[in-house]
């Protein structure tokens, strides 16, 4: 196809190959575009192990390229000349193909033309691939040309004018080295009729052990991979051919280099074999004995052991249908939503009033309760307009939200044992005049709260709903079984009763005054928002600055992105209330926007921070990578993630010994996630929410320890310093500050450590068995309506963790087959 020349470079004083074509060709339009297509495709690659091309041009009516002068011998000459090369030389120039092979497949450039004679050894003895003449973009190649190259080197896709893939390079790459490495061919034809009949008769070759006995398994192994028949038995790309390979470790000599490395190489690098035995089964065991003592701990600092908890929310549902129907309200809703909500005010309020310490085990036995039902009906569908937290599930409908503004919605609040603690209507917007009204009777609202009205006090009314009345009025007197002052407040219109609220010294009027927060809240708050702005605008920065300068991950982005979209979808079904109406229409339309602007969210954080950790600390990301190409049974993902699982139950372990300590010492309990208490879709809704967390939490750390790493120039150093920077922040917001800061200390270094010497499956495996099993409310009595959701989580974790150990263990047996015989 052309005849090279070496010449010298007068200008740069260095000598260059010159590359014409032959005069029969030099006036042939086809033979010119493919001689210039070779250069428009070789200047794609720049790699070591690939020969550069300069430019093109023309002289005498002839043209030729410039191109890198190799001074040395092609491969099968060598080969020709002494025969099959030393194994360590064989291996060292099998990982340089590798490298070379990789970095034209990355862009998407497939050689075509793959042989021994097209392969250089220079005089310091690196290999050099050349001859770029019939390689081509993978997409633009048409099935007129899948047949073009040396029909001994192609793949037997290619001889039958199939298909030409990277996995058809892969094929002629295991030819290669096959002559490598036994100084002999693996099918021995002349023409291409003898070629296709050999092929077809004998489809694999003999294997290379034969011809050399001491050749390395490992490498026979790899040979024989790539030779394969069938394109998808091959390896998945040149580098997990180099990875195969006995040593081969492309991740390091790529780091050496000083080159940064893609993707697809930080997956093929790093261990492919499963987790010793001898490890992992003390890993799976040591992980349920953790979720046992979980359990253990969990029940005891629980408050639901001492809630009386009886009665589920269906049963709650149907007692405050009966509280509006006696109080005359009888036509039916439109829509209904319920819910469980924390009085957290109550809480706070105790612990700071009842000296020198609360009573815990009896205030939670004792009215009021902590734990409150709310119901709500409404004439209209129930579209809340309002997100409520970090997941932005449109549809979310709570107490307040929609706000009670449409005439004849009814909301009514229980304690746990049904007892009414609120009751409110909206009134019709316009009434005609009411004749013959009667006085209101307020003795079965009394009888509803389990109160005694004559051991109550009239008092001036003080509270205002947003109800309109032409009746109020208060009592005073103490919640029954208490001491604790109790007002309630009520209101009627035309002698019905529009409001009636059981009132403690604990209510804030929230329409009158904003909330309070101490100084400690606010110094926390303030550190949250200064990190999270940061992150966002320093992400989007970096993400610009990657994408650009085409380092970014868009392919890992784009997986990511959908997985978290479909996460965010899952979790608006899950969660979300659904109205009978065209609103549900609007809902879907905003689970999509905001699914799409936290997928995007996460995506961007992801290409601002994978680049930088590819370049300086791929290791810590390997097995995040064989994640995100769907490598789910990959031995490492299992291995990382078990080793995450185990971290995690560490520090859940130390989180539920430290608020086992602060309850001692009279600080508030803690209630978890009460939406794994309302059914199984909720339960799941829940559960789900945290993996998005989850992934977020974890992307920001790795962000702010690798900034700290840049600054601070050692993972360890900067490790240390996010530590100290996150205990210190979540020590702000407690009381306890000493004992807070080191348990935070220890929990976030338990975090770090996953981080660094295990990476981001790890990191994300921790945060996510901590947080859904100090969420999850948990009892021990099997009666309980909410018994499902403890079962489940507990369940699912142990679950994960088998999971990952058989993933981890890539099919080992746990014992020997001889002890049993």
């Amino acid at each position: 196809m052309g005849e090279v020349y070496r010449a010298d470079d007068l200008t740069l004083a260095q000598p260059v190959a010159l590359k014409f074509l032959p005069e029969t060709s030099s006036h042939d339009s086809a033979s010119l575009e493919r001689f210039r297509n070779e250069v428009r495709i070789a200047r794609r690659i720049s790699h070591p192990n690939v020969c550069r091309i300069y430019d093109i041009g023309e002289a005498d009516g002839l043209t030729f390229l410039s191109m890198e002068y190799v001074d040395g011998e092609d491969l099968g000459s060598l080969l020709r000349r002494i025969g099959r090369l030393p194994g360590d030389k064989a291996l060292e120039i099998a990982r340089k193909l590798c490298a070379g092979i990789a970095a034209a497949h990355d862009k998407g450039v497939l050689h075509r033309d793959l042989k021994p004679a097209n392969i250089m050894l220079n005089s310091q003895g690196e290999v050099v691939i050349m001859d770029f003449g019939l390689a081509e973009v993978a997409e633009l190649i048409t099935q007129e040309q899948v047949r073009f190259g040396t029909p001994a080197y192609m793949a037997p896709e290619q001889l039958a004018g199939t298909e030409v893939t990277s996995r058809s390079d892969l094929y002629a790459l295991g030819l290669v080295l096959y002559e490598i490495f036994t100084g002999k061919r693996a099918f021995h034809a002349e023409t291409l009729a003898e070629i296709v009949r050999i092929r077809n008769k004998t489809p694999t070759p003999a294997s290379p052990s034969i011809l050399v006995r001491d050749l390395d398994p490992g490498v026979e192994r790899v040979i024989l991979r790539c030779l394969e028949p069938e394109p998808s038995m091959r390896p998945a790309s040149a580098l997990a051919v180099a990875a195969a390979l006995p040593g081969g470790d492309p991740l390091a000599a790529a780091l050496a280099a000083g080159e940064t490395p893609s993707p697809q190489m930080v997956a093929a690098a790093g261990e492919v074999e499963g987790l010793a035995p001898r490890i992992a089964f003390p890993c799976i065991a040591a992980l349920i004995a953790a979720l046992l003592l979980s359990y253990y701990l969990g029940h005891k600092m629980s408050v639901f052991a001492t809630l009386r908890l009886d009665q589920s929310p269906d049963v709650l549902a149907h007692r405050a249908q009966q509280v509006v129907a006696s109080l005359g309200y009888t036509t039916p809703p439109a829509d209904t939503a319920d819910g469980l909500i924390q009085e957290s005010d109550y809480v706070q309020w105790v612990r700071k009033n009842d000296k020198p310490r609360p009573d815990w085990n009896q205030v939670l036995s004792q009215t009021p309760s902590v734990l409150t039902y709310w119901y709500r009906t409404s004439p209209q569908p129930l579209v809340a307009t309002d997100f409520k937290d970090q997941a932005l599930t449109p549809g979310l409908v709570t107490a307040e939200d929609p706000p009670p503004i449409i005439s004849g919605m009814i909301q009514v609040n229980l304690d746990p044992e049904g007892r009414l603690v609120r009751f409110e209507i909206v009134p019709p917007q316009r009434e005609e005049k009411v004749e013959n009204t009667k006085p209101v009777d307020w003795n079965p609202l009394f009888s509803a709260a389990g109160l005694d009205a004559a051991k109550f006090k009239a008092a001036d009314p003080i509270w205002h709903s947003l109800s309109s009345s032409d009746t109020r009025l208060a009592w005073t007197g103490t919640w029954p079984g208490s001491s604790r002052e109790l007002r309630v407040e009520a209101a009627a219109l035309h002698g019905r009763p529009v409001y009636f609220d059981l009132i403690g010294p604990w209510r804030e009027a929230t329409r009158l005054h904003p909330n309070q927060r101490t100084s400690a809240e606010k110094a926390g708050e303030v550190i949250l928002v200064a990190l999270c702005l940061t992150a966002l605008l320093a992400a989007v920065f970096f993400a610009r600055h990657n994408y650009l300068g085409k380092r970014a991950d868009s392919k890992g982005a784009f997986r990511l992105g959908l997985f978290i979209f479909g996460v965010e979808m899952v979790l608006w079904i899950c969660r979300a209330h659904f109205p009978a109406s065209l609103g549900l229409f609007g809902l879907f339309i905003l689970a999509v926007s905001t699914s799409l602007f936290v997928a995007i969210a996460i995506a961007i954080l992801y290409l601002a921070v994978e680049p930088y950790v590819r370049r300086r600390w791929p290791q810590s990301i390997i097995s995040w990578s064989r994640l995100l190409l769907g490598r789910l049974r990959d031995p490492l993902v299992g291995r990382d993630l078990l080793f995450g699982l185990l971290l995690g139950m560490l520090t859940n372990l130390i989180l539920e010994s430290f608020i086992t300590y602060l309850l001692a010492h009279g600080e508030a309990p803690t209630f978890g996630s009460t939406e794994f208490m309302m059914g199984a879709r909720r339960a799941v809704g829940a559960w789900l929410f945290l993996i998005p967390a989850d992934i977020w939490a974890t992307l920001l750390m790795f962000f702010f320890i690798f900034l700290f790493r840049v600054l601070l120039r050692n993972e360890w150093l900067a490790a240390g310093a996010l530590v100290l920077v996150l205990a210190l922040m979540q020590s702000l917001r407690q009381d306890q500050f000493g004992v807070a800061f080191l348990a935070f200390v220890i929990v976030y270094s338990l975090a770090a450590i996953a981080l660094v010497r295990f990476g981001l499956v790890s990191l994300a495996a921790a945060f996510f068995i901590g947080d859904v099993l100090l969420n999850v409310p948990i009892t021990s009595n099997f009666s309980h309506w909410f018994i499902g959701s403890t079962i489940f989580v507990y369940t699912s974790a142990a679950a994960l963790g088998l999971w990952a150990f058989y993933t981890a263990l890539a099919g080992q047996r746990l014992w020997k087959e001889e002890l049993f015989e």
